[in-house]
């Protein structure tokens, strides 16, 4: 009996642990799918393969409902409905001027049939007359002109009115009229598909996928070098921007006296949790003193909540193992090198699951007002560091995002890039192209501004990374502070 038991619990156990290891990848796969969404372009590609056939499938059930409805309905009808999903907020996105300029194409196929009945007293083949096809597409490129409508799928519909029905003068007019009718009603109904998605999915993506919006706002500080307390207020400016939001303060000491092993529960001091500084002693006490200071000053000049870990262990595990349990979703750390180089502990955190920022500070800027966010690359870092520069710069700061091209080919791409990335931004920020180097760039620029932002290229390869170090490596001085920041790993 003892051994069925034994066997059940062993089952039993390794079902659990089955069951944990498929959550894990659910969870991990599906946070990699909210990644991929983030790119705008993923977005519009997915939309399209998505909500293109189900209209298209939606107007075919009413051809099978309606006799009247015409084949010849469906090609203006799905080139234009792409055209919609594929660029949103260009040109021809307009769900007014879809359905106009689909509508007037067709109306002027009908009078071009009209008039060619008139002339030559006859039906028209499957080919239409060369004079009825040439003033079909004169006044629809006349009309659609002047009503300021212009779509290509218009000329289409022209054209595809004057062969709707081959026949009698009276039912060839008569399948003209109910063409313009049902070309009429089917792009009234993609339109109106259009305007629910785009202004309750496509304007709101960033508060459905976009995750750094609505998280990164616990920040945990690992009070390391000189610089420790301006990264403590930089850590603090980010979190105050969100109303939950919190910075945890963190010294790791040698001295375990007083201090407890981080995996044993961590020593925490504050207003906002228990405990007494005044308890610690030695080198664990004067951390905590100094911490103490610091978390007053934050919560006096930010305003944000504040609390102090003192705890014992490797720098590195103790760091990490803290942000776990404080709950932070960020770290932002003093950046440090070594011998000229990222330090090991820098390079730990950025290989971490956890957002991390590394913030060098140069001057003595209190607050960021006016920042600079250079991108590579669309994708969830970059919409991440727009996030975080708004969120420093505030009402009224000042965000330029940046792109630097090596050929002219290469603006338009960029420009609607760049576009695509801050649509979603809830204050105005500014875009700019440029044909130089990286590096010319920011070290003409970078004096203009109070902080630079960039990316750690974290999503590159190692050997990327081997024969194009990430920019961030390659600035030796820079005339304003900077802030790298780093995407958790899945």
């Amino acid at each position: 009996m003892s051994r069925l038991r034994r066997l059940a619990a062993n089952l039993a156990g390794r079902l659990s642990s089955f069951s944990g290891r498929v959550r894990r990848v659910e969870r991990r796969e599906l946070s990699e799918f909210r990644r991929w969404l983030e790119n705008t372009n993923n977005l519009l590609h997915l939309s399209i393969v998505l909500f293109v056939p189900l209209l298209i499938g939606f107007v075919t059930f009413l051809t099978g409902r309606i006799g009247t409805l015409s084949y010849l309905l469906f090609p203006p009808l799905a080139s234009g409905t792409y055209t919609l999903f594929s660029d949103p907020e260009g040109r021809y996105a307009s769900p007014t001027k879809f359905v106009a300029s689909l509508t007037a194409g067709a109306l002027c196929g009908l009078a071009s049939l009209w008039a060619t009945v008139m002339v030559y007293g006859e039906t028209q083949t499957v080919v239409p007359h060369p004079e009825s096809a040439a003033l079909a597409v004169f006044l629809t490129g006349l009309v659609t002109w002047a009503a300021d409508v212009e779509a290509p799928s218009a000329f289409s519909t022209a054209l595809l009115t004057l062969v709707s029905n081959p026949g009698t003068p009276l039912s060839q007019t008569q399948s003209a009229t109910a063409y313009v009718v049902n070309i009429f009603l089917a792009s009234l109904i993609v339109a109106g598909v259009f305007v629910v998605w785009r202004e309750k999915f496509y304007e709101q993506r960033a508060r459905f996928l976009y995750e750094t919006v609505r998280g990164d706002d616990h920040v945990l500080v690992p009070m390391r070098g000189e610089n420790a307390s301006r990264t403590a207020l930089f850590g603090a400016r980010l979190a105050a921007a969100h109303d939950a939001g919190k910075v945890v303060l963190l010294a790791v000491v040698e001295d375990a006296e007083r201090a407890r092993p981080v995996d044993a529960g961590v020593e925490r001091t504050g207003a906002t949790t228990t405990g007494d500084s005044g308890e610690l002693t030695g080198e664990a006490g004067t951390a905590a003193a100094r911490l103490e200071s610091c978390a007053a000053d934050l919560r006096t000049r930010v305003g944000v909540p504040c609390e102090v870990v003192v705890a014992a262990g490797d720098p590195l595990e103790t760091t990490l193992q803290t942000a776990r349990n404080t709950n932070c979703d960020l770290v932002v750390t003093p950046y440090e090198e070594d011998r000229g180089s990222l330090s090991a502990f820098v390079r730990g955190v950025f290989r971490s699951s956890i957002d991390a920022v590394a913030f060098r500070s140069v001057g003595e800027t209190r607050r960021w007002k006016r920042i600079l966010v250079l991108v590579s690359r669309p994708g969830d870092t970059a919409h991440a560091m727009i996030d975080f520069a708004l969120r420093l710069a505030g009402r009224n700061g000042v965000v330029s995002v940046t792109t630097c091209i090596g050929s002219e080919v290469e603006r338009r791409r960029a420009e609607t890039r760049l576009a695509n990335l801050v649509e979603t931004a809830d204050a105005p920020v500014e875009t700019r192209v440029s044909r130089t180097d990286v590096r010319s760039f920011i070290s003409a620029n970078a004096g203009s501004y109070d902080l630079l932002v960039l990316g750690s290229s974290g999503e590159r390869s190692a050997a990327s990374r081997f024969v194009a170090p990430p920019t961030f490596e390659r600035l030796q001085t820079v005339d304003c502070d900077v802030a790298v920041f780093d995407r958790g790993n899945l």
